[in-house]
């Protein structure tokens, strides 16, 4: 029947969409200083024609992130991701006027959850020359979906995500031009996805570089001089568009097109206004801190990353230019993030200003996991990374996913708190009237079994077992590190439960 090979096609994404629409972690108590300027822009566009936030500050409150300039409040933020929920927003008001709970959950189905999906998609069809056995790749996506950065912000209204998408998905339509594959219409859409990216966040515009001279050098090699200059125009042309909205923006709201809201930012100004996007110079705590340490290091909250160190290699074998990109990008953002005055970012679930980076990595991980393809102790050794990732993302997004910057291991301090209280965020089963573990159940069954199923297809029972103990002891293991000082930790979890509650 058609519907059942539909669900047997595409039945592991159509779950990874259902994980991230059943939660919607919202904590009005915390003012979110990334997702409500956001929403106030949205908001802004749509009812007032302006891109001043005004309104939207005394209606529903202040917060941290607003820019004052011309007599007026703006976002500090890139403006595209509240651009993009415009529509959506727009078609609802026309119905009602939303509260900011339904405003704020509108801008991130549709600036986060659906574009991610999209992504995912696209991004199974361009690993099948990395990984040509699908169950690898599955496995690859399933980590990507749920067991990183990717899941918390694509479910959040922020922009990394979205950033990164939009570079991601320039890269693969410029290499399937590139390589014949895709036409130039695919060209147009790649030049303003990369235009696109720093008008949602800014920081994205970093992996355009090297995607640029490695898509012209290959252009150089498969196209004539007249195809490859014609291929370069329009994606110039389309790129200019995105980009002329931004600098436009700036110049309305700030006065110059050079001029960003972090310019005119007030809270934490002697940090945004530091340097070029706060870029000062290199810190060894920066570098330390968004890499390893407990409370936000990105190989610490998404071990499985790390197989991006042995699959450059793998992958450098048949396809030096995808793992030169892949190297390429991780350096520039890791050196981004260690020079950034303003690296820690505040609250969140590991590094997000290198966000953008992930997308770059898979190739690497997709071609050693096909590598070990048949050695099912290795994959399983491996997967239990994935099940420490997805555990740690998973757990954070159904509880509270803003982990506090001021507590050593808010794993533990925060989310198996939270846990042991069985205190979770709201949810599909929360809003069916499900209490506690009730209503967070479906969501912690439905990902564990699409883990558990990815892994099992991918290399079998003996890898599953293995995958599970070694995700648990290792969970175990973070469990026993250095946490804060008593009191310091009773308190931050006092605020943080005091939000839990206030709906």
């Amino acid at each position: 029947m058609p519907a059942r090979d539909f669900f047997a096609r595409h039945g592991w994404l159509i779950a990874i969409a259902a994980a991230y629409l059943y939660v919607f972690p919202y904590f009005p108590k915390i003012r979110s200083a990334n997702e409500l300027p956001r929403v106030y822009l949205t908001q802004a566009m749509v009812s007032e024609r302006s891109f001043a936030i005004d309104s939207g500050v005394e209606r529903w409150g202040g917060t941290a992130d607003v820019s004052p300039a011309n007599g007026h409040l703006y976002s500090n933020k890139a403006p595209g991701s509240s651009m993009l929920a415009v529509p959506a927003y727009a078609a609802v008001r026309l119905v009602s006027d939303p509260s900011l709970a339904l405003s704020l959950w509108i801008c991130r189905v549709v600036a986060g959850i659906l574009p991610m999906l999209g992504f995912v998609w696209l991004l199974w069809g361009f690993l099948a020359r990395f990984a040509p056995d699908p169950a690898i790749r599955r496995l690859v996506l399933v980590a990507y979906a749920l067991g990183s950065m990717a899941m918390t912000y694509s479910i959040l209204f922020f922009s990394h995500q979205l950033g990164a998408i939009c570079v991601g998905s320039a890269w693969i339509l410029a290499v399937d031009v590139a390589e014949r594959r895709r036409g130039l219409r695919a060209i147009a859409v790649a030049g303003a996805l990369a235009g696109a990216a720093p008008l949602v966040d800014y920081q994205a515009v970093f992996a355009a570089v090297p995607v640029a001279v490695y898509v012209v050098a290959r252009m150089w090699r498969t196209m004539t001089r007249a195809e490859m200059l014609r291929a370069i125009g329009i994606a110039a042309v389309a790129a200019a568009v995105p980009i002329g909205i931004l600098l436009t923006y700036h110049a309305i709201c700030f006065g110059s097109p050079w001029r960003t809201g972090y310019d005119a930012s007030t809270t934490f100004a002697h940090l945004h206004q530091e340097g070029f996007l706060g870029i000062t110079e290199l810190r060894w705590e920066a570098f330390h801190g968004s890499l390893v340490r407990p409370d936000n290091g990105l190989v610490f909250l998404a071990p499985w990353l790390l197989i991006a160190i042995p699959g450059s290699v793998v992958l450098a074998r048949g396809e030096r230019g995808f793992a030169a990109v892949g190297i390429a990008v991780a350096v520039i953002y890791l050196l981004f993030i260690s020079s950034i005055n303003f690296w820690r970012g505040g609250w969140g679930v590991g590094p997000r200003y290198i966000t953008a980076m992930l997308p770059f990595l898979l190739p690497a991980i997709a071609a050693q996991l096909q590598a070990w393809k048949g050695k099912p102790i290795v994959i399983g050794i491996a997967a239990g990374t994935i099940v420490t990732g997805v555990a740690i993302y998973s757990l954070a997004n159904v509880t509270f996913p803003y982990w506090p910057d001021s507590v050593k291991n808010p794993l533990v301090e925060v989310a198996f708190r939270l846990l042991g209280d069985g205190l979770f965020g709201p949810n599909a089963g929360s809003a069916l009237g499900l209490t506690s573990w009730f209503g967070a159940l479906p969501y912690l069954v439905l990902i564990a079994g699409l883990l558990g199923w990815a892994i099992q297809r991918a290399a079998g029972w003996r890898a599953l077992a293995i995958s599970v103990v070694l995700g648990t002891l290792m969970l175990v293991g973070y469990a026993q590190l250095p946490t804060s000082a008593p009191a310091q930790s009773e308190r931050v979890y006092k605020f943080v439960h005091g939000a839990m509650l206030e709906r």
